[in-house]
């Protein structure tokens, strides 16, 4: 690990003493009074060129198309009352690389893998463990956002979230969330439905992160963006999916609209049962 992080300001090679406590108090206030944590400076600054040209070399790959979804990934005609935020329909033009397609060797590939760095990444949400997400495309992914693209409004399926940008745009892109907008037990679909609508910017908070940030969020319970990017250049952010539970797989639905097939993980995983009852 300490030929990859920056272990100086993130002691993770010194798991359990002073200085990986103090980095685990630190992430779980801000997790507790915002739903996300931004570690800067996260990567070693020599290895930044590096996370970025494999990124790049990773982003012709990705599954690019351009579909109209809603916040929560479930159909278009999905049986909801007529008022429901999930028939407000979003256009996302964001892309994804699948774990199937990252190399072993890849930085990001070594890091998710690392045992410590699970540790840590448990810790830092107060976990027992944690277990790699088993979805044999979303484990581990690329998404790219090309300019004049966005990732739209959406909440994530597992309830904790662990990403770091590999490449910035030259402007915008800038990552947008609503910290604990909706609950296990409340969908709270009226500040969803004004976020939507564009009349909830009070409940909005943004973000400008930076190459080598890695970022802990609450994203299944936390509406959250990418704002579309400006300029010439592409923005990277690689996802970490790790979850509490084993055996995780993401929906059918939402995995043809991200990677642009299904494998037989995902047909078998279909009607599973969540840990809560909420929309995905």
């Amino acid at each position: 690990m300490h030929r990859i992080i920056n272990t100086g300001r993130y002691p993770l090679d010194e798991p359990g003493t002073a200085g990986w406590d103090r980095v685990v108090e630190q992430a779980r206030g801000e997790l507790a009074t915002d739903g996300c944590c931004v570690l800067s400076g996260f990567i070693r600054p020599e290895l930044l060129d590096t996370l970025r040209a494999e990124g790049e070399a990773l982003a012709p790959h990705a599954y690019y198309t351009v579909e109209k979804v809603n916040a929560y990934n479930i159909p278009l005609d999905a049986d909801l009352p007529p008022d429901h935020p999930g028939n407000i329909v979003l256009e996302r033009g964001n892309a994804f690389v699948a774990r199937d397609l990252i190399p072993a060797e890849a930085l990001i590939q070594v890091l998710y893998t690392n045992p410590v760095f699970q540790r840590f990444i448990a810790d830092c949400f107060g976990l027992a463990e944690l277990h790699e997400f088993s979805d044999p495309l979303a484990g581990l992914c690329l998404n790219v956002v090309a300019p004049g693209m966005s990732h739209p409004w959406h909440f994530d399926t597992n309830a904790f979230t662990v990403s770091m940008l590999t490449r910035a745009p030259e402007a915008g892109g800038v990552f947008e969330y609503c910290p604990g907008i909706r609950t296990p037990e409340d969908e709270n679909l009226g500040d969803v439905r004004a976020v939507l609508t564009g009349a909830g910017a009070h409940l909005i908070r943004r973000l400008e992160l930076r190459p080598g940030d890695l970022q802990l969020f609450q994203g299944r319970f936390s509406l959250h963006r990418v704002s579309p990017v400006e300029g010439t250049t592409q923005r990277h952010t690689t996802i970490f999916a790790y979850s509490e539970q084993p055996g995780v797989v993401g929906n059918v639905e939402r995995t043809r609209q991200l990677f642009g097939r299904v494998l037989p993980d995902h047909i078998a995983a279909a009607g599973a049962v969540r840990g809560d009852r909420l929309l995905d």
